[in-house]
């Protein structure tokens, strides 16, 4: 599990500077492992994404196509959380989120700043979460 973690982790690094470097205001939001051999973008951008956009950010991994096969994907109403600023963007909405130790949580984001998020009464630092989304049309 953290060997799947850190490779996403590597993945979202270099792909983030790959697409925002190369596509104006393209933002990746996250990139998960969906095998050994497979990974999925979601990424945004303020004038919405359509399938053009997404075959624009799989044209920029095109070096990456001979390990992976690679899905380009909008966020949906079930967006990702991973950075401090979509946990702050995210402070009243409802979250489901899992931790390094497979705990699972759902509730509302009260609070986030730069280290740590609280959801609920629970306040749990970045590091250990290693998926979180918002919950669509759960209040």
């Amino acid at each position: 599990m953290a060997d799947v973690r850190q490779k996403e982790k590597q993945l979202e690094r270099e792909i983030s500077e790959r697409v925002e470097g190369s596509l104006d205001g393209v933002e990746v939001l996250a990139v998960e492992l969906q095998g050994p051999d497979r990974f999925t973008v979601f990424v945004d951008h303020a004038a919405g994404v359509d399938h053009a956009l997404c075959a624009r950010v799989t044209d920029s991994l095109r070096d990456y196509q001979r390990q992976y096969a690679i899905d380009v994907s909008s966020p949906g109403t079930e967006r990702p959380l991973r950075k401090p600023e979509h946990f702050a963007g995210a402070v009243g909405r409802r979250v489901k989120l899992r931790t390094l130790g497979r705990r699972q949580l759902k509730g509302e984001v009260v609070f986030a700043d730069e280290s740590r998020v609280r959801v609920d009464e629970t306040e749990i630092p970045y590091d250990e979460i290693v998926r979180a989304n918002l919950i669509d049309g759960e209040v």
